[in-house]
């Protein structure tokens, strides 16, 4: 029986085929470097894989001074060891060693059965997959080699010393690598790139738009007659890549021709593309300042600050009046605070307390998960009881003296979300949400925000003046990470602009008063459940990550809900 492959099969196929056949076209000029061969079949990341390997060694390289490094995904072209030579030789670029890797297969199980294919699975997927597999896994492995001349292989570990690249879905698997690294790959050279709908790479342009500038530069090259199919068009897809790297001020340059799906052009534009990524080197590559509402948030030169690590799980950045900030590690049931930029012990037993906010009184208000209570405490550090019959996962105070506390705990996938009077009676004024986690409110306190973390939704309530709720929407749409089921959104606050600030797995998301998210800014280790605006003019965003606690002044300034109400200006529609 005849088997038909797949469009997919035949897509990647083809592509392999002419960037092979344009390989052949290239200058057969012998270069002077060593080339050194290997399988790799020893991958955790990708267990049961196996692929081949080339390792080009220039003939400059010293072998005892660290090379720069040069990944090229489908395997190494044979102009990539040519051009290396004569641009090493010009000093256009430094001392690089290449090295070509193929995608991953596993092995047919019997002769009758087919191999499974991973190129689409490695090279089109988002994530840190493959980053990860490149830097911990097939590095080392390359230094564990030798030329036949005797030079073993030394690679830099540094990012600014590493460049990657490749063609259709090879060029989208680079980017991806420096986008998720930027500290291992800086520089990117991406050929017919495939950032279109095959597994989620035609969201890059609007999320290089949202997120914070991160120090890559990149060399795109396309054709007006590259592919038009199912998963979308890639010549207007790599146009739109272009468009948002510049709008977003990156360094990025490109080549447009009428070609097609193929290497055509590759080899003609690689030198030109080599001598763009390493100019300046070994200067770090910069990152640009971003969009308009970046630039309305963040202080060009002001990165984040560790206050404090070591910790089992933080938790309920809190902020009084004097801008003063306390948190929770809720593994250690302890409450810091923060003096002169570090933190220092405050409650030796907080009662496990997990969300918190500070009150118009001056008193903590605090989820007790230990004990199911919200608790106040005191300037001296001794509590009373304000609320009881609920586990509480986080809380806001308002101005009036009322909380609003979400319960996830109780009944899963079905949260509840509690109102508490003054005088600590408290009802449940809303349920359903999967997993009701953070909790603010509007600047004029007129909107309650409640963050599902699992789902991609914060959902907007009116308040009524009784303490219901009233207009239950799901308002802002967050972003989702690809290798995330969910959001993860958790601790949110809202500035005196207006905006809601969303603690998520992706970074501290950034909405307008439309509902719609603006910037992403993520935090020094990629974890974030809560944060709180402090300091004197409440400028600086304290973050609570994990086992770490970061801060990093802002020209926001966030609108602390214990404190009169007011009227925000109205979002721009």
């Amino acid at each position: 029986m005849t088997r038909r492959l797949s469009p997919v099969l035949v897509l990647f196929v083809a592509t392999a085929v002419a960037l092979a056949a344009d390989d052949k076209n290239a200058d057969p000029q012998p270069s002077k470097g060593e080339t050194i061969t290997f399988s790799f079949e020893k991958s955790k990341v990708f267990p049961g894989t196996s692929r081949g390997v080339t390792v080009y060694v220039p003939s400059q390289y010293d072998g005892k001074t660290p090379a720069c490094v040069y990944v090229s995904q489908d395997g190494l072209p044979g102009y990539v060891g040519l051009a290396f030579e004569k641009l090493i030789a010009e000093k256009a670029m430094p001392v690089t060693i290449a090295i070509g890797v193929t995608p991953g297969v596993v092995k047919a199980a019997n002769p009758d059965a087919l191999p499974r294919f991973n190129r689409s699975y490695e090279y089109d997927g988002l994530g840190g997959d493959y980053v990860k597999f490149l830097v911990t896994e097939l590095l080392p492995e390359v230094e564990t080699k030798a030329t036949q001349s005797g030079r073993k292989v030394v690679l830099s570990p540094s990012g600014v010393d590493r460049a990657i690249g490749g063609a259709s879905s090879g060029a989208i698997c680079a980017f991806t690598a420096a986008w998720e690294r930027p500290d291992e790959f800086s520089r990117v050279f991406s050929t017919i790139g495939t950032y279109v709908g095959l597994r989620g790479g035609d969201v890059y342009p609007t999320l290089i738009r949202k997120f914070e500038p991160r120090p890559i530069r990149v060399y795109l090259q396309d054709g007006s007659k590259d592919l038009n199919i199912y998963g979308g068009d890639w010549w207007m897809a790599n146009q739109t890549m272009q468009r948002a790297l510049t709008f977003a001020g990156y360094e990025v340059k490109h080549s447009w021709n009428d070609g097609g799906h193929n290497g055509g052009l590759a080899a003609e534009v690689f030198p030109e593309a080599m001598k763009f990524l390493w100019e300046g080197h070994p200067k770090p590559v910069k990152a640009g300042q971003g969009s308009q509402q970046l630039k309305e948030i963040l202080i060009p030169g002001e990165d984040w600050k560790l206050v404090g690590e070591g910790y089992k799980f933080t938790e309920g950045p809190a902020t009084n009046a004097k801008g003063d900030v306390f948190f929770n590690d809720v593994g250690s049931s302890k409450t810091f605070k923060v003096v002169d930029g570090k933190a220092v012990e405050w409650l030796a037993d907080s009662k496990r307390g997990d969300g918190q906010r500070f009150g118009p009184d001056g008193k903590l208000y605090t989820n007790a998960s230990g004990v199911s209570k919200v608790l106040a405490w005191d300037a001296d550090g001794k509590s009373t009881e304000f609320a009881t019959g609920f586990k509480g996962n986080d809380l806001v105070v308002l101005n009036n003296g009322a909380v609003y506390a979400t319960d996830p705990f109780e009944v899963p996938n079905n949260s509840k979300v509690y109102y508490v009077s003054p005088k600590g009676e408290a009802k449940v004024v809303d349920t359903g949400l999967k997993f009701a986690n953070g909790i603010t409110v509007s600047p004029d306190q007129t909107l309650l925000y409640v963050a599902d973390s699992r789902t991609h939704w914060v959902y907007s309530y009116q308040i009524a003046a009784d303490g219901s709720l009233a207009y239950k929407q799901k308002y802002y749409h967050l972003h989702v990470h690809d290798k995330d089921d969910d959001s993860g959104a958790d601790g949110l606050r809202a500035d005196r602009d207006g905006r809601l600030w969303v603690a998520t797995k992706s970074g501290l998301q950034v909405c307008d008063q439309a509902g719609r998210v603006n910037c992403i800014i993520p935090t020094p280790n990629g974890k974030v459940s809560n944060l709180t605006f402090g300091g004197p003019d409440m400028d600086t965003v304290y973050a609570t990550c994990g086992d770490r606690v970061f801060s990093r002044k802002m020209k926001a300034k966030g609108a602390n809900a214990f404190e009169p109400p007011f009227k925000p200006a109205p979002p721009r529609l």
